[in-house]
């Protein structure tokens, strides 16, 4: 009960004891309270220390006990004082943080225009996306393009995730499908789930994006590139746009933990087959296709020549008719 006046358990029964069994001696006390002698002294030495015993002035050697009031009194005073110490530190500390951060402020952050701001290399990147996560209160939007993540990517987003979701923070997560098939990835997704995190699927997403509480965003400079540097957006008029985006793919999105294909009829094509038609179908090349799944070329070649095989069909362009005809292709 007293420990917070530096008195444990041990020394406060020997200290109450003082206070009613004046005439007793340290054999009395360790036999009343089950103790050891020597424990006794210890807590005799403690009290002692601590201002809670006199000199009892009746015989050599006798010993009181100070009154509570008096002897507690004076130490809550000492604890209270250092607390006040301490919270002027503290304030002190503080103040020199604004004033560092006032010092060494990113001169961009002022030139910022029409709420967009430029970060220049991973290093600021990161560091931003720190900033932002610690101030976030109430929701943390991504989207994680590009198939298996790297383990340098995992890594940074680990105690980012791991300290919002323990202050309560809403933190949903798109990734492509073609994670399901990477163990680095589809571990961290596990572990974010576990915590407490939403995670869902798509075939396809846009840009890489991370939204702090529906009011600033970190987008890529270079799509292909995110390490290159980003851009900060927020306002109104650049954050909406952004969130309905969000919403319109987290709704279409599987949620981690259920099987991923969709089946347009029998025998028809999962979403990432069936996205990949949608991409061909639009001209793009295999290169480009594969990017987008976050899938290599091969597999998507692969899957090409498997779903002509599906459809009966002998070219791409037959393949893209009859898909469309079967409505596999929206």
């Amino acid at each position: 009960m007293l420990a917070a006046l530096g008195i444990d358990d041990r020394t406060e029964a020997v200290y109450r004891l003082l206070l009613t069994r004046r005439d007793w001696g340290v054999a009395e006390y360790a036999e009343h309270l089950g103790m050891a002698q020597g424990e006794v002294r210890e807590a005799l030495d403690q009290l002692a220390e601590l201002r809670l015993l006199r000199d009892g002035g009746q015989a050599p050697g006798s010993l009181r006990a100070v009154s509570p009031k008096v002897g507690l009194g004076l130490l809550l005073q000492q604890q209270q004082d250092a607390l006040l110490r301490r919270q002027l530190e503290l304030a002190e500390s503080q103040e020199a943080i604004l004033r560092l951060a006032d010092e060494f402020a990113d001169p961009l952050a002022d030139e910022a225009v029409h709420g967009v701001e430029v970060l220049d290399g991973l290093d600021a990147i990161q560091l931003r996306l720190e900033e932002l996560a610690h101030g976030c209160s109430g929701e943390c939007l991504s989207f994680m393009p590009g198939g298996a993540q790297s383990a340098l990517s995992l890594e940074a987003s680990r105690p980012l995730d791991e300290a919002l979701l323990g202050r309560g923070v809403e933190v949903l997560t798109l990734y492509q499908d073609s994670v399901r098939n990477d163990s680095a990835t589809l571990r961290y997704a596990q572990w974010l789930t576990e915590l407490g995190g939403g995670v869902r699927t798509a075939a396809v997403l846009p840009g890489r994006m991370v939204m702090f509480d529906r009011q600033t965003a970190l987008l890529p400079l270079d799509p292909d590139n995110s390490r290159a540097g980003a851009i900060q957006v927020s306002g109104p008029g650049l954050i909406a746009p952004l969130v309905q985006l969000f919403e319109l793919v987290w709704a279409r999105a599987a949620p981690f933990g259920t099987a991923r294909d969709r089946e347009a009829g029998a025998g028809g094509p999962s979403e990432q087959e069936a996205a990949l038609l949608g991409l061909l179908g639009q001209g793009l090349t295999d290169d480009i296709a594969a990017r987008r799944l976050g899938l290599g070329v091969r597999t998507v070649r692969r899957m090409m020549s498997e779903l002509m095989s599906r459809l009966e069909a002998r070219s791409r362009f037959e393949a893209g008719v009859r898909a469309a005809r079967r409505d596999w292709v929206s």
